[in-house]
């Protein structure tokens, strides 16, 4: 996988690449990967290159079990973009919906070669379908999530998981915790670190998303933002201070605005993100919305990752019912974010 990284000439003339990890094997990312090619190959043209990474027996035997011809894993038509599997084998045989801690280390090496491979330049950005936290913790490696995981392996001190919906106005929700139990939420808020969150959504919604000049509301910690300081002093002495931090940092950030009133349309319509204290503060608003259209999107790191908004649904694995709407906007927002950053480079 190690190779020297192409120029900008060689970049100029390199379809997009895009790097899909199939996730968890026995959940549902093989079979939605199979089922984004079917649906998808009308819209993706031959500009784009997709390596697949994953089992390439699981993948044959995955895309068959659903009905899908296995020979979307070679595309290659006039119209369809080319699509190759990168073989990375099980430990050991996988069922649909049957969990297996012994395949936690194929899950990760699928991740780790994905991860590598953008930081070398071989691939353009990182597409990620749902893993199981839980078997990669029962096998004895700590692991909070894909978002964490990306951090330590790009050496990057802060990340910031977005997750947005599609259209001409998606509603995108950022969080500044990420996968943290809700008794330690409080004290994982400071003023640098909401500088820092919000410096980082500023700028990748310029540079990624072509925003010039986003508009980010932050929530307040606690009920009615804390009413003045009686219902908690999270939003005084931390929250405001950071927001008008930010703001004179040339961030166009505004709050803390109480959670439970901000997200409607008058609010919403005036601005680009809005940044959560935690987790499920912000994202079920935001999946009642948009779920299974929406996009996980890591902000921060110096590569690009998407992933779905969902997991991974075990009780549908194999079945072919799994919806793989969310996982093409992922893949299509991929290609948009690594299309801007190509035209970034050969503008400089």
């Amino acid at each position: 996988m190690s190779r020297l990284k192409p120029s900008s000439t060689e970049r100029e003339n390199t379809p997009v690449r895009i790097a899909i990890t199939t996730g968890e094997p026995a959940g549902i990312g093989p079979e939605l990967t199979a089922q984004a090619f079917v649906r998808g190959s009308s819209r993706w043209h031959r500009s784009v290159h997709f390596t697949v990474l994953g089992d390439r027996r699981l993948l044959i035997d995955r895309a068959k079990q659903v009905g899908i011809d296995p020979s979307v894993w070679s595309t290659s038509t006039s119209t369809g973009a080319p699509v190759v599997i990168h073989n990375i084998p099980l430990n050991t045989q996988s069922v649909a919906g049957v969990l297996n801690t012994a395949n936690s280390p194929y899950v990760l090496e699928m991740l780790d070669t994905a991860i590598t491979g953008a930081l070398n330049g071989i691939f353009d950005a990182i597409v990620t379908a749902p893993l199981q936290k839980s078997t990669i913790n029962k096998a004895g490696v700590l692991f909070t999530g894909h978002t964490e995981y990306l951090a330590k392996r790009t050496s990057t001190p802060r990340v910031v998981m977005m997750l947005s919906g599609t259209g001409k106005r998606p509603l995108r929700v950022a969080l500044a915790t990420t996968h943290l139990s809700l008794r330690d939420v409080p004290n994982a808020l400071n003023i640098d670190g909401l500088v820092d969150t919000l410096v980082i959504i500023d700028r990748d919604l310029r540079e990624r998303f072509c925003i010039a000049s986003p508009r980010i509301l932050v929530t307040g910690l606690n009920p009615h933002a804390g009413e003045n300081g009686y219902l908690g002093r999270e939003e005084i002495e931390v929250i405001t201070p950071a927001v008008q931090r930010a703001r004179a940092s040339g961030v166009h950030a505004c709050g803390p605005y109480p959670a439970d009133t901000l997200f409607q349309p008058r609010h919403l319509n005036k601005a680009e993100c809005i940044l959560a204290m935690y987790h499920d503060q912000g994202l079920p608003v935001l999946k009642f919305a948009t779920f299974g259209k929406s996009v996980n999107v890591t902000l921060g790191l110096p590569i690009i990752r998407t992933s779905v908004d969902h997991g991974t649904a075990l009780d549908l694995a194999g079945t072919g019912y799994a919806n793989c709407g969310s996982l093409i906007a992922a893949i299509e927002t991929a290609i948009s974010m690594a299309s801007t950053a190509a035209m970034r480079v050969s503008s400089n």
